[in-house]
């Protein structure tokens, strides 16, 4: 299999976004919360582009899928740490909404992708 430009990956691009989007918002977070769930949040954010990157640089379609999948639990990650800050009333529903959306569009785009590339391996 070729290499493949993970920034050419539509995928990767989108994570990347997203990494913006969460950074932003975590500037809103209290100041205490930076060594809990401001670097949580901005560590499971860059995870997903990252993996996507490795990913495409390995052999394989199957190894490509595992760090999609990595990539997909990551998202799952920020997802749910981000329920917490609302939860805890660190950021309101209107802040998180379009970094949610953003999370949302991904998390199918990499469905599709894990799907394709199981379905190329069989």
């Amino acid at each position: 299999m070729a290499f493949r430009k993970h920034y050419d990956l539509r995928v990767w691009q989108d994570g990347i976004a997203l990494v913006k989007l969460v950074y932003g918002l975590c500037e809103h977070l209290p100041k205490d919360e930076l060594y809990g769930l401001t670097s949580q949040l901005r560590r499971a954010s860059v995870s997903v582009p990252v993996n996507i990157a490795e990913g495409a640089a390995r052999n394989g379609r199957e190894e490509f899928s595992h760090y999609l999948i990595i990539a997909r639990g990551s998202l799952s990650e920020v997802d749910t740490l981000l329920i917490i800050c609302n939860q805890l009333g660190y950021l309101a529903k209107e802040q998180t909404e379009p970094v949610l959306k953003q999370l949302h569009l991904l998390l199918g785009a990499l469905g599709a992708l894990i799907k394709q590339q199981r379905e190329a391996v069989s």
